[in-house]
């Protein structure tokens, strides 16, 4: 299960992006870059033993499930995509869910060996895999190595039994120790933890407590996320109601500021927003989306981005596949995918999602690789002349020098509330260049 606070990509980019688009108008459609002929892959598990109190993901609670037809189905998206994008190398592969330990090795090891027929998957590729505790027992972790699987992300999500029942979550702390030991040892330097803070009734002292204990026993690589109260959910109608309290934000802020500090004192690096490694154990997937690279998206709700090349297309997609699993897989048996929605991306909307994504991670975003979608359009051209970017700057928020463009130690932490000045510009920027090339 993935955790309350983290989104898919573009679920923040929509969030963040929403204000700014509403207000445009018809925008022309300007030839891309040519994307290089590699991709990662996201493959969605979308069922559950149980939903837990947070959850508005697209996960389902399986009744009679056919995980031939599902790993069939699965095998078979991932054949078409790869084949549609035309890209000759799969740099890293991620299983999440929904609860993908809860799928057998044979799955796993069925879709691995499908996307090595169609494009060079590496033996030392990153192919992570989303566990939870209750189905994450040593012979079952030992199968998906067996599989293929070189990387794992346990959802430990709390060591207070008490917040994991307020969770909803189905294993105790203990459990999830227990897990995190076996999993140490199939994948040494490997192993990821998530961990929620904001909870009701959580106080920083507590908070910190859990970490402490944890930093004790993990491995080299800690996703922390702040709780997203989602519509719809079970936690949300008990926040609405009264019945549970929600802590304040300067204290949620606290939570956060002194689990950075935590981390860098015992020697994690906090190479983006909610993610921290040591010993350079940072995860190849997830900095695939920070630095806008090309990824394609199989199973039920699961997202993309790539260049349809089979289709004679040199614009990068937006695509989103059918949510309902059933509806889905009827679907992939007609058409070969699953794909519900594909939306054709302008170079303007590549590069805000460059710069908000790329914004996420310590280093920021360097020339060179801004460059790389913006040929005739730098980073100096964008934000160098601004004084709304310089007033972040002199706030001792955000850096622009002969690196790139970065947030500060102490912007990281308020990355949000920088974004809309930084997309009005690069916007302005924009339409100035194209009005001079009119």
């Amino acid at each position: 299960m993935a955790a309350p606070g983290w989104r898919h990509p573009r679920a923040r980019l929509a969030a963040a992006l929403r204000s700014l688009r509403a207000a445009r108008q018809h925008r022309a459609r300007q030839p891309s870059r040519a994307e290089p002929l590699q991709a990662a892959l996201y493959v969605h598990w979308p069922y559950c033993q149980k939903r837990c109190s947070y959850c508005n993901f697209n996960t389902y609670i399986p009744r009679g499930l056919d995980e031939e037809s599902v790993r069939s189905c699965l095998s078979r998206e991932a054949q078409t995509l790869i084949r549609l994008s035309q890209v000759q190398r799969i740099s890293s592969v991620f299983f999440g869910g929904g609860t993908p330990s809860l799928a057998s090795p044979l799955t796993i090891a069925a879709v691995l060996e499908t996307v090595s027929r169609c494009a060079h998957l590496a033996a030392d590729a990153e192919v992570t895999l989303e566990a939870n505790p209750t189905s994450a027992s040593a012979s079952r972790l030992a199968g998906f190595r067996a599989s293929g699987v070189n990387r794992l992300s346990i959802g430990i999500q709390s060591l207070d039994d008490a917040e994991l029942r307020l969770l909803g979550r189905n294993h105790t702390a203990d459990e999830a120790l227990g897990t995190l030991e076996e999993a140490k040892k199939l994948f040494p330097g490997r192993t990821s933890v998530d961990l929620i803070f904001g909870l009701p009734g959580q106080s920083v002292s507590s908070w910190a407590r859990g970490l402490e204990e944890l930093l004790q026993l993990c491995d080299d690589h800690v996703s922390l996320y702040q709780l997203t109260l989602e519509r719809g959910t079970s936690l949300f109608k008990q926040v609405q109601r009264g019945s549970l309290p929600v802590p304040k934000q300067e204290v949620v802020a606290e939570m956060y500021e002194s689990a950075r500090e935590m981390l860098r004192d015992v020697g994690f690096r906090q190479y983006e927003v909610s993610n921290f490694a040591r010993n350079g154990a940072l995860s190849t997937h997830n900095l695939s989306y920070w630095q806008g690279s090309q990824y394609i998206g199989v199973g039920p709700g699961a997202h993309g981005r790539f260049v349809p090349r089979a289709h004679g297309e040199s614009l990068r997609e937006a695509r989103i596949q059918t949510l309902e699993p059933d509806s889905w897989m009827k679907e992939v048996l007609a058409c070969g995918h699953g794909t519900r929605k594909q939306t054709v991306l302008s170079q303007l909307e590549v590069l805000e999602e460059v710069l908000v994504l790329g914004l996420r991670m310590d280093i920021g975003i360097t020339h060179q690789h801004w460059l790389q979608f913006a040929t005739s359009l730098s980073l100096w051209d964008v934000f160098g002349t601004s004084e709304e970017v310089k007033e972040l700057e002199d706030q001792g928020l955000l850096l622009l020098d002969n690196r790139g463009l970065r947030c500060s130690w102490k912007g990281l932490a308020v990355l949000d509330s920088l974004l809309l000045t930084l997309l009005n510009q690069l916007q302005k920027s924009w339409e100035d260049r194209t009005a001079h090339r009119t």
